[in-house]
């Protein structure tokens, strides 16, 4: 799936999204087969819904999105049903670690990045780093950098970016150095959480 190229960076924060954690909190993972409905609104009226379906194919597992999106300037109605893989990783204390697969393309290169969010800002839903995406906490104003939150923000995106990178807790018993620092990143996260 291609994208549109987006000279500036929109952000994050006002798009439709679908989280694994959301998924996770209402048990998608738990059988092989589960179908769902997700919904947004906005100042308590609704601005869209999608079909999200758990599949277990064998060995692969994969998420199917199915919407329907009106064009803004036609008024003509298109139907999407397409296919997101997903990637497990091993939890420290048992389980799998469920990520979705982006399933866009940039300059025709599949982007394949695991990512724990998918956020629509075209027809399809892709990563933050294909839809060049900002959040609004970063962009109202620099000084908040000194703000608990935005230091949050900031050490969970990096956990992110670690944890999709890396397979392996353990090496020779002893933790790997990807995972050395995102235990320093979530010690950090928790001496922030007082403070928000």
């Amino acid at each position: 799936m291609g994208r549109h190229y987006y000279s500036g960076k929109d952000e994050a924060d006002s798009l439709k999204k679908v989280s694994i954690y959301f998924l996770n909190q209402n048990k998608y993972f738990e059988t092989a087969w589960h179908s769902g409905d997700i919904s947004w609104s906005r100042n308590g009226e609704k601005t869209g819904s999608i079909t999200v379906e758990y599949i277990v194919d064998h060995t692969e597992y994969y998420l199917r999105f199915i919407y329907t999106q009106t064009d803004r300037d036609t008024g003509e109605k298109k139907n999407f049903n397409y296919k997101v893989q997903l990637a497990t990783t091993p939890c420290n204390y048992g389980g799998l670690r469920y990520w979705f697969v982006c399933p866009l393309s940039v300059n025709g290169i599949p982007c394949n990045r695991r990512v724990g969010v998918l956020y629509k800002n075209g027809d399809y839903f892709g990563c933050r780093h294909c839809y060049n995406l900002t959040y609004r906490s970063k962009n109202e104003n620099r000084r908040y950098r000194y703000n608990p939150l935005f230091n949050v923000l900031t050490y969970s995106d990096r956990i992110e970016e670690l944890e999709s990178k890396t397979n392996r807790h353990y090496y020779a018993g002893k933790l790997t150095k990807t995972y050395q620092k995102i235990a320093k990143l979530r010690k950090k996260i928790l001496n922030l959480s007082h403070l928000i």
